[in-house]
């Protein structure tokens, strides 16, 4: 995972089931299997990217329930 400015180009998107607000986390495919996650509180500061690996581990520990208590 690196801590990146984000580009312009990529489109950037949140969860449907988001308020609408600008509280969320935001996503975009960046190329290469890249993926981009920022703060839509802030979209021209720093995005995190992570490699495909590093994505599918982190969706999976989502989904599995490991940052449940953070």
């Amino acid at each position: 995972m690196h801590l990146v400015r984000a580009g312009t180009d990529a489109k950037w998107f949140k969860s449907s089931r988001s308020s609408g607000k600008d509280a969320c986390v935001e996503v975009a495919h960046l190329g290469g299997g890249l993926v981009g996650m920022r703060d839509s509180k802030d979209p021209a500061g720093p995005a995190l990217v992570f490699t495909p690996a590093e994505w599918d581990a982190f969706t999976a520990g989502v989904k599995d329930g490991e940052f449940d208590r953070i």
